[in-house]
């Protein structure tokens, strides 16, 4: 029991960890509701591109790795560690309904002494008040009988320096004691443990590392009109800028803020703050700015092609970032979106997604009145437009 760890939730924060526990030496259930994932794993097969398949393969045959969509699977692992999406719902209001989710289908095989952690971003307090009374609700415990963290996830896909092992990790405990057991869990394959003090430190210190980027990208992408208006390239202002070594951290411009993280969690703290009476006027701009970069650059593609009506046009990269295929809160929906509405006639290629929204991926020709360059894969060959005008929203004039 004391090397078996539950990894509930095996997509982008969750397979990743229960790659690295495993490879630490501790057996590993990995729970996830998709059938489709977990015969995925059981196979060899990595549906995430941070992770490699033989990596996956070598721990299945050393028995360190099971994927289940079983929670009683769960049974004899000593932590338990909840990786669920914790989006936002209509209203821009957190939404917990997958960590509720979670927390009822572990409590009833929660043991005392087990450890469970949370690394799901969420509002402050949550594991303290939302999290704990469901697992002792459900598991007929009371929370002095087992342990409860947060540690919240840093995972930035296909981040060639940045990993598991080298990225800091911020862990808190509703005790001393449960901090205490997540730090010796995760030292063993974490090179700088973190402290907090309490739960809600981490947890917010997690929103503020987004509301951070999310403010200085909308910034950031504020500046890039003013240069195109200016008639020079953002991106070489970015770097003289970037030369200064003290104050200066440099950002990019885009069509907008997209993934599980940068776009979301900002509005979990503006959402707290409202509720305790405190003000978000930066991340309320910054999401405002954010959301209308889309409408921007809509209006560019009118101003190049004069009207948009009939006109043929080809987005390009789709997903929310390079390299990966994740379109989770991508920009790029709004885009389409829009350059319909105007009456333009939108198709799309992205050989990552492949298929979106009912929709397919087109090829790379010289068939259309206009491209916009959202999403850059390194994979591209933009030779094959031939003499096709472009939109690049990454800050090129």
């Amino acid at each position: 029991m004391q090397n078996r760890v539950a990894v509930i939730g095996l997509g982008y924060v969750g397979l990743p960890l229960a790659v690295e526990s495993a490879k630490s030496g501790y057996e590993v259930r990995g729970i996830d509701v998709s059938r489709e994932r977990v015969q995925s794993i059981n196979s060899g097969n990595s549906l995430i591109e941070d992770i490699l398949s033989s990596d996956i393969a070598t721990i299945l045959e050393n028995n360190r790795l099971k994927a289940s969509g079983n929670f009683i699977d769960i049974i004899g692992s000593s932590i338990i560690i909840i990786c669920v999406p914790t989006p936002l719902l209509i209203n821009n209001k957190p939404d917990l309904s997958f960590v509720e989710s979670a927390a009822k289908s572990i409590a009833p095989y929660l043991t005392s002494g087990v450890l469970v952690i949370l690394e799901s971003t969420v509002e402050p307090s949550t594991t303290r008040d939302y999290l704990a009374p469901l697992l002792e609700h459900g598991s007929g415990l009371s929370r002095n009988d087992f342990h409860i963290a947060f540690s919240p996830e840093r995972i930035d896909p296909l981040n060639k320096r940045w990993n598991i092992r080298n990225t800091p990790k911020v862990v808190s405990g509703l005790t001393p004691k449960a901090r205490e057991i997540a730090v010796d869990f995760y030292k063993r394959f974490v090179d700088t443990i973190i402290e907090c003090e309490s739960l809600e430190v981490a947890e917010t210190a997690k929103l503020l590392e987004n509301s951070f980027r999310l403010i200085n990208i909308s910034f950031i992408n504020e500046i890039s009109m003013f240069c195109q208006r200016l008639g020079i390239d953002i991106n070489a202002v970015i770097s003289a800028a970037a030369t200064k070594p003290y104050g200066f951290m440099p950002f990019y411009p885009s069509i907008g803020i997209g993934g599980h993280c940068i776009p979301v969690d900002p509005l979990y703290l503006a959402n707290k703050a409202r509720e305790i009476g405190a003000p978000t006027k930066m991340i309320d701009l910054a999401d405002q700015i954010n959301q209308e970069m889309p409408g921007y650059f809509i209006g560019r593609a009118e101003e190049k092609l004069g009207r948009l009506k009939n006109k043929r046009v080809l987005v390009i990269g789709v997903s929310y970032k390079p390299n990966v295929a994740d379109v989770r809160e991508s920009p790029v929906e709004a885009l389409i979106a829009g350059l319909r509405q105007k009456g333009a006639q939108v198709v799309w290629h992205d050989d990552l997604v492949k298929e979106w929204n009912g929709e397919k991926s087109v090829g790379l020709t010289g068939d259309f009145d206009l491209a916009i360059l959202a999403t850059p894969h390194d994979y591209l060959d933009l030779t094959k437009l031939g003499n096709v005008p472009m939109l690049n929203t990454r800050g090129s004039t």
